[in-house]
């Protein structure tokens, strides 16, 4: 019986084109899981950056609500 003497070498390929797999398959579970969890962030984000938008506006038409009243006010004790 003759033994290959490339044998060797050519199961190492083999493994190392399996780790290669390996760690591709895992860096791309990463990033999916990465791309996932800033995902959820930015619209966590998104829906915070409106919410205070809307608060400000609000309070803004508060106070120009108020403004306004207390000019006319003003202006009825300025006749009286």
């Amino acid at each position: 019986m003759v033994l290959n003497p490339l044998c060797p070498f050519g199961a190492a390929r083999v493994l190392a084109l399996k780790a290669t797999v390996v760690l591709l398959l895992t860096l791309l579970i990463k990033a999916k899981v990465r791309i996932t969890a800033f995902s959820a962030l930015g619209i966590v984000l998104l829906l915070l950056q409106t919410l205070l938008v809307l608060a400000a506006g609000g309070a803004l038409g508060l106070l120009a609500g108020a403004a306004g009243l207390y000019a006319l006010q003003q202006r009825r004790m300025a006749t009286a």
